[in-house]
């Protein structure tokens, strides 16, 4: 019954998520999610929440989440946003901040939300081609812009930018906000945090979906100068003045205050993700540098769907994107546990007919 739609859904191509497929003894690699789940102590938080309060609505300004993402930066209550993960944030981001005359500005291959964003709310925007290496070029953000965002690492390639590049970038668009989207800075990116008191157009998102390791509770957040944080919250209180129900407000406080278990994850996805490397180095594939909890690879001679689909066999689920071509012969596969890799790297031996020697 489209008849029905307003104009503006007929123009709309929507995000299409990982997959989530129903299939035993699987591996599952293709949606980057934490292969470690939540601390202990969220779980002790999340079971506290169940009881008669459920029947009162939660904090609709999540103070106490705020307040543990401003200690754990060091920065104000004041700076900070908090919302249904960081898709949320990022939608009211391009709503409040990113919608002016002039076309926003982001990476050619990077995270396929940003233009369906831009046709939900009718913001005019601009590709940047990365280079030969699949990297961000800050040379080519030097130019008039409405605004600029891009993920840091990048997605789907996992490269990382220096924090000394983002600086100069900021330094050369000092009339734009410029968004930096740190999904994936825990695996080991240098967060940009740490410039947003002295660079005022700057806003960083995070999201508690990856090293949390809580995807299925959609946490995400916003640091900034206070007046990008009012503009996210007027956009917010006109659409949905409780984003965050008691359960995901809980468990964020006490994920964020549980540094130790953060760390301990933190260094074992890092440590999976370089063996990993290795193994796929030694059977000739190309892997892109890597920040992230994933890895974008290419193989010397098979294409990326024809190992995709052999993988998917043996119950083995990793991503492949046949848009655009540049990036067809990879695959982008999650960094899962040590168990997980080592299915996928026999699977791939077997495939490519490679003996373990």
């Amino acid at each position: 019954m489209s008849r029905f739609w307003s104009p503006v859904v007929h123009k709309l191509t929507p995000y299409v998520p990982g997959e989530q497929p129903k299939l035993a003894n699987l591996v599952k690699l293709n949606t980057n999610e934490n292969p470690y789940g939540p601390s202990p102590r969220v779980l002790e938080a999340l079971r506290a929440e169940v009881g008669d309060t459920l029947r009162l609505y939660p904090d609709p300004t999540g103070d106490r989440l705020k307040r543990a993402v401003a200690d754990r930066f060091g920065v104000r209550h004041d700076q900070v946003f908090v919302g249904n993960g960081s898709d949320e944030v990022l939608a009211h981001v391009f709503q409040a901040l990113l919608k002016h005359d002039a076309p926003i500005l982001f990476p050619d291959i990077t995270y396929s939300f940003y233009p369906v964003y831009c046709g939900l709310y009718d913001i005019a925007f601009q590709t940047v081609p990365l280079n030969e290496q699949f990297e961000i070029q800050v040379e080519d953000y030097l130019r008039p812009n409405g605004g600029i965002i891009f993920p840091n690492p990048n997605a789907p390639t996992g490269c990382p930018l220096a924090l000394d590049d983002i600086e100069r970038l900021l330094q050369g668009n000092p009339d734009s906000v410029v968004v930096i989207d740190e999904a994936y800075i825990d695996f080991g990116g240098e967060s940009a945090v740490t410039l947003v008191d002295r660079y005022p157009q700057l806003l960083v998102t995070h999201t508690l979906s990856k090293s949390r390791s809580l995807a299925g509770l959609r946490v995400g957040y916003a640091i900034g100068h206070p007046d990008l944080i009012e503009a996210l919250t007027r956009v917010k209180d006109s659409f949905n003045s409780y984003p965050l129900d008691r359960f995901a407000l809980s468990g964020g406080v006490a994920a964020m205050e549980d540094q130790a278990y953060f760390e301990e994850t933190r260094r074992k996805v890092i440590a999976s993700r370089e063996r990993l490397v290795a193994d796929l180095k030694s059977m000739d594939f190309e892997v892109l540098p890597s920040a992230a909890n994933f890895i974008f690879a290419r193989h010397a001679v098979r294409e990326g769907a024809d190992l995709t689909a052999r993988l998917r066999e043996r119950s083995i689920i990793v991503r492949h994107f046949r848009n655009p071509a540049r990036i067809a012969p990879f695959m982008r596969i999650t960094v899962g546990t040590d168990d997980e890799c080592a299915a996928l790297v026999n699977a791939l031996r077997e495939i490519l007919a490679i003996s373990i020697s």
